[in-house]
């Protein structure tokens, strides 16, 4: 099942990089994807507080910082931080995607 998720060095997560379409596995590779993918799915709150702590420590670093590139850089890794929390809540919400496309074709 390993070979159905690939690592995202941006996201701190294993995602899903399904080597078939979804309708051509069979119940049971449906399952263990599933299975699999709701273990990694239940870390990204995890993730996306550890990101948003940072942002945090950013702000409160940039609200300080008088140095105006110093704050173009802050802001700049403030923004990509938010983003990777952008595309987490994305994948969070790919286990009710999976679902509601078994429900559909099953």
């Amino acid at each position: 099942m390993a070979r159905q998720f690939a690592w995202n060095e941006r996201l701190g997560i294993s995602v899903p990089s399904l080597t078939q379409d979804w309708e051509e596995m069979s119940r049971g590779e449906q399952s263990s994807v599933l299975e699999v993918w709701e273990t990694i799915r239940g870390k990204i709150p995890d993730h996306v507080k550890r990101f948003e702590e940072q942002i945090k420590r950013m702000q409160d670093a940039l609200f300080e910082e008088d140095d105006f590139a110093a704050s173009c850089r802050l802001n700049g890794d403030i923004a990509d931080l938010a983003s990777r929390i952008n595309d987490l809540h994305i994948w969070f919400r790919t286990q009710q995607d999976l679902d509601e496309e078994g429900k559909r074709h099953g």
